[in-house]
């Protein structure tokens, strides 16, 4: 595996970008795996008598996603030292189409001491700004 080289990366580096899917069924994979079961997250009739428009994607989920634009950037996955969000606004995923999430990244700074990149996420769902406040900080060789 090729870890991303500190001397490679430069401040304002847009990552690739990526458009993910979700479905009713990545959800229902997830609340197994997570062992969060929320009705919500599979049910509309309940989703919407909470007064949510539809079915919508767990929060943890979203962050997941989203982050892996950062660990392929940077080659491993155990890279990442620090990440956090606030969640803005819910993925909502109907039933057949689903929906896609859009991530983007940028590189806002970068510590020589360290050696880490801090990157800087930007995840939406249509028009809708899902994710706020999202950074990752990746430690790089």
């Amino acid at each position: 595996m090729t870890v991303r080289r500190f001397e490679d990366v430069s401040e304002g580096e847009s990552l690739p970008p990526r458009t993910i899917p979700v479905t009713r069924a990545h959800l229902v994979h997830y609340a197994g795996a997570s062992g969060d079961r929320n009705v919500i997250h599979w049910d509309e009739r309940t989703a919407q008598a909470v007064g949510l428009p539809d079915v919508i994607a767990h929060g943890m989920w979203t962050m997941g996603a989203a982050v892996q634009v950062v660990t392929d950037w940077v080659g491993d996955a155990g890279r990442i030292v620090d990440y956090g969000t606030r969640f803005t606004k819910p993925v909502v995923v109907p039933h057949g189409a689903g929906a896609e999430i859009a991530v983007a990244g940028v590189v806002k700074s970068l510590d020589e001491q360290t050696r880490e990149a801090t990157v800087e996420l930007t995840v939406t769902c249509g028009d809708d700004k899902v994710l706020g406040r999202c950074r990752a900080v990746a430690r790089l060789d």
